[in-house]
């Protein structure tokens, strides 16, 4: 059986229907028992010997190897048959085939599903080891990257909201009007409540993490966001300069971040171990109670772009220490988009 190759797809007839559509969900059907193939799902075909060849337009009949190269379809072909490989259909994700809004190449079904069912286990992206990927692009597929090998990674991309999943909302209310200066790139609060610590966990001991009392230093966006509520005697604009020229625009981004987390019920403290802006703790009442931190943040614009090698280290950092990957999407004027990253076994 051979297919025919024109307008960016391969028409198969004879019994394809029953054969490919109908009994392992390739392609989608025409008139008759004909079938509309994409170019990856051809190349499948060829490769199990399912098709003996596909005829281009000048009447060239193309093997597995003659037809790859044509096709130019060498990275979704990778990811093509490692899905089918693991058990499940899928369908390329090209206008008038599925529905898809979120700039996949292929919608994946459920085991023992098809395009026949309405019913959806991934939408899923590929991208080559060195290919720039928007990150206002993800969060609704599955990122699959083909490295210069052929190796593929898997990364699940979602929507999260600031809080995480086990945020309860926990708060402490500081005082007002507490004694604080600013030293360089942060500020010390000299006499601070105990709860400012313990309770609301901000800044560190500046006598040592053992210390039980004494003077707090706090991070200049910890500081900030005291000074806004009047909690120091430090005007907040002051602290915002000094934060800039530390750290230029970036430090307001972070601030946004910071004043959103803490809203959502979260803890967010120095990330800088762990090669992020902030990890966050999502289920505290004291100090001396609090579990491990649950996710890092990276802070990033919203026109940021990853290479999916800088994208790999971070979550494998996170995975390695028990921590969900999350980036905030924004700039200093407008709202935040959070994008969690994790690795995934389909």
């Amino acid at each position: 059986m051979q297919g025919t190759f024109a307008d960016g797809a391969v028409r198969v007839g004879g019994d394809a229907r029953q054969r490919f559509y109908d009994a392992r969900g390739y392609g989608r059907p025409l008139d008759g028992n004909r079938i509309e193939l994409a170019p990856v799902e051809a190349t499948h075909l060829l490769f199990r010997g399912d098709l003996d060849a596909v005829v281009g337009p000048d009447g060239e009949r193309m093997d597995f190897r003659a037809f790859l190269v044509a096709s130019d379809a060498a990275l979704a072909f990778v990811v093509y048959k490692d899905l089918r490989d693991r058990g499940f259909y899928l369908s390329p994700a090209r206008d008038g085939w599925v529905d898809d809004t979120t700039g996949a190449d292929f919608v994946v079904y459920p085991r023992g599903k098809g395009p026949a069912d309405d019913e959806v286990a991934y939408r899923v992206r590929v991208a080559g080891e060195r290919e720039e990927i928007a990150a206002a692009a993800l969060g609704d597929v599955v990122l699959a990257v083909v490295d210069e090998e052929g190796e593929l990674t898997y990364f699940e991309t979602g929507r999260p909201g600031a809080a995480g999943d086990a945020a309860d909302g926990s708060r402490y209310d500081p005082p007002s009007g507490l004694d604080a200066a600013l030293l360089a790139d942060r500020a010390v609060v000299w006499e601070p409540p105990t709860g400012l610590h313990d309770r609301g966990f901000y800044g560190q001991r500046l006598h040592g993490r053992n210390a039980e009392s004494g003077p707090l230093q706090l991070s200049l966006v910890e500081a900030a966001y005291l000074a806004r509520r009047g909690a120091l005697d430090l005007a907040e604009p002051r602290v915002v300069e000094r934060g800039r020229q530390v750290e230029g625009e970036r430090f307001d981004r972070r601030l946004r971040a910071y004043a959103a987390l803490r809203a959502a019920g979260s803890v967010p403290k120095s990330g800088f171990k762990f090669g992020a802006d902030f990890r966050t703790y999502d289920s505290f009442t004291a100090v001396d109670e609090m579990d491990h931190s649950t996710r890092l943040i990276r802070v990033v614009a919203p026109d940021h772009t990853f290479l999916p090698r800088d994208l790999s280290l971070d979550v494998r950092l996170a995975g390695g220490v028990r921590k969900r990957m999350v980036f905030a999407l924004t700039d200093v004027n407008e709202g935040i988009d959070w994008l969690s990253v994790a690795r995934l076994t389909p």
